[in-house]
């Protein structure tokens, strides 16, 4: 459903004040794992930010802080942001019980007012967070903006490609072009399908040019772009296990391709 809709990020931000109550519990995050020690990061987003010990990191779009909080265990100094209030009570309340000195603000990312007035080394962010911003080139300013010189930007996100087709895959049902907001409302989540919450979202599709242009368009350089036809997250309807930790959508095989990241540098 395509409509005008003025105030997304009120329905956004009650959709993942709903959805935190759900995935803290759920198995597609594991906590137990977590709390024992396992990072919650995958390995294409280990890959790119290398050793963390010692830098300051701003992570956008943070959710309720598994990933701020894995970079903080490996002796990162990090700042969490996310939209959703909810999101950052648990996150703040994680933080405190595993003892570590993460920071978290709630705030929309595109709003320069929220950041701490500091530089970092790695701003980075990743799956499923870009489709939830109206202005990539105001989030791009922002990155710029934030990193130190020299330092970088990480990202790794769901493929654009993916998100032109409907919730089953059988049809491309959206452009792969910015145009209009995708309004949908759903219930449960991609963490537990079966959870009683309904939902409204208001997305937006960015294809990989518009992202890459946005942040050179900054003065950032890029470094590395790559391109992955596998997910390391069982967040899709139909997946199969190819191999421990690596998922593919079962009708489309290794034909389609999941993921990208890439990694840029502020002069």
């Amino acid at each position: 459903l395509r409509i005008k809709i003025h105030y997304p990020g009120l329905f956004n931000r009650n959709t993942w004040n709903q959805r935190t109550g759900i995935h803290i519990d759920s198995a597609f995050y594991d906590m137990p794992s977590f709390l024992k020690g396992k990072s919650s990061l995958t390995s294409i987003e280990k890959d790119m930010l290398g050793n963390v010990n010692g830098k300051s990191i701003l992570h956008l779009q943070c959710h309720f802080g598994q990933d701020s909080l894995s970079l903080a265990r490996e002796g990162a100094t990090v700042t969490g942001i996310d939209l959703s209030d909810a999101a950052i009570d648990k996150a703040r309340d994680l933080n405190q019980r595993l003892g570590l000195n993460a920071d978290f603000i709630c705030g929309n990312v595109l709003d320069p007012s929220i950041y701490p007035d500091k530089k970092f080394d790695i701003v980075f962010t990743s799956f499923g967070t870009i489709g939830w911003l109206p202005d990539i080139g105001q989030w791009a300013s922002i990155i710029q903006q934030m990193l130190n010189p020299g330092g970088h930007f990480v990202f790794a996100e769901f493929h654009p490609l993916v998100w032109m087709f409907d919730n089953n895959h059988n049809e491309i049902a959206y452009s792969y072009f910015i145009s209009a907001p995708i309004i949908e409302s759903e219930s449960g989540s991609y963490a537990d399908t079966q959870a009683a919450i309904q939902t409204t979202s208001v997305t937006w599709n960015h294809g990989i040019a518009s992202v890459v242009n946005a942040l050179l368009k900054t003065g950032l350089q890029l470094m590395s772009i790559e391109e992955f036809n596998y997910s390391p997250h069982d967040c899709f309807p139909g997946m199969e296990t190819i191999e421990p930790g690596k998922y593919r959508i079962k009708k489309f095989g290794d034909k389609l391709p999941l993921v990208y990241a890439l990694t840029a540098v502020k002069p």
